[in-house]
């Protein structure tokens, strides 16, 4: 038993440094390289349409697509350059790291916070027509926003409390790999972190389902599969499929602590699975079915032709 265990320990060992593990660390990066290349590139088209279009401008629904989207791309690329600074060891200075660190875990918050926001825009335009106009304004969308941010901070602000009140001040001067774990040092943070991650999600789960389900009756009544009620219930659903790949990402903190030989691979497929793929579905939802959207993107490669 202790010759069979030695072995293994060394054949770990020497795995690390065989080509086909160099293979697939590279193999992850060119595909995570790609695909967050390939998300910018639409996002950057989405964007232009929404930037240049003046009457898009002033649509709630697309405030809110236009906010998801710039978040979205936010937090791809911090979670890219967490993911590439920790599986090449590069460390950083405390404060470098906090704040990096904080700006991703607001920007995951903040994305099913805007998949609620928009679900509830399309149950109002759907179930109360007439008082869309009053309710759903471009100011409001703005200040919804800045909540919707707010209430994603709230948790890193208790967080950074806990770790001011916890260690001593040589703690802020220390070089450290780039990753939540390094900046957890109570067992209160981590606690705290996994309940406003499954609060958050639970709530805004109840929100879809609610709204999708209210549509859906109206989508009945209307007696028509073409029907505008009909096309939100299909958002809501894909609505409802971003929101579970979401839930599922909360997987890949327990997969990431296995500290084994894969752990690098690990963390590629968990960025390509779980936090690419649902950020892929925003531009799919309203970039690509979205008939205003369709419109300016035909009229603007066909100038350039």
């Amino acid at each position: 038993m202790n010759i069979t265990s030695i072995h293994s320990h060394v054949t770990q060992l020497t795995f690390l440094d065989t080509k086909e593990y160099l293979i697939l660390k590279v193999v992850f990066f060119v595909l995570n390289f790609f695909f967050l290349s390939f998300f910018i590139y639409f996002i950057v088209v989405l964007l232009t349409v929404y930037f240049t279009t003046p009457h898009v401008q002033e649509n709630p629904r697309y405030v809110f697509f236009a906010h998801m989207l710039i978040n979205d791309t936010l937090y791809l690329i911090l979670t890219l350059f967490l993911s590439v600074t920790c599986s090449h060891f590069i460390y950083f200075t405390m404060p470098v790291c906090y704040v990096t660190v904080t700006l991703g875990i607001t920007t995951f918050t903040v994305t099913p916070y805007n998949l609620a926001v928009m679900s509830l825009e399309r149950y109002i335009a759907i179930c109360f027509p007439l008082r869309y106009a009053m309710l759903c304004t471009t100011q409001r969308s703005y200040f919804v926003i800045a909540a919707m941010w707010f209430l994603g901070l709230l948790p890193n602000m208790a967080d950074f409390i806990v770790l001011v009140i916890s260690v001593e001040k040589s703690f802020f001067f220390q070089y450290l790999l780039c990753r939540r774990e390094s900046l957890t040092v109570k067992p209160l943070q981590s606690s705290m972190r996994s309940f406003s991650s499954i609060g958050s999600l639970v709530l805004v789960a109840v929100v879809i389902l609610f709204t999708y389900v209210r549509v859906i009756i109206i989508a009945r009544k209307t007696n028509s599969k073409s029907s505008y009620a009909s096309k939100a219930s299909r958002t809501l659903m894909l609505h409802a499929i971003q929101l579970l790949l979401c839930l599922l990402s909360l997987t890949s903190s327990i997969t990431e602590s296995y500290n084994g030989e894969y752990v690098n691979i690990l963390m590629g497929f968990n960025f390509l699975l779980f936090m690419c793929l649902p950020r892929f579905l925003s531009p799919l939802i309203y970039g690509i079915r979205d008939e205003v959207f369709n419109k300016c993107i035909k009229k603007m490669y066909s100038s350039k032709q």
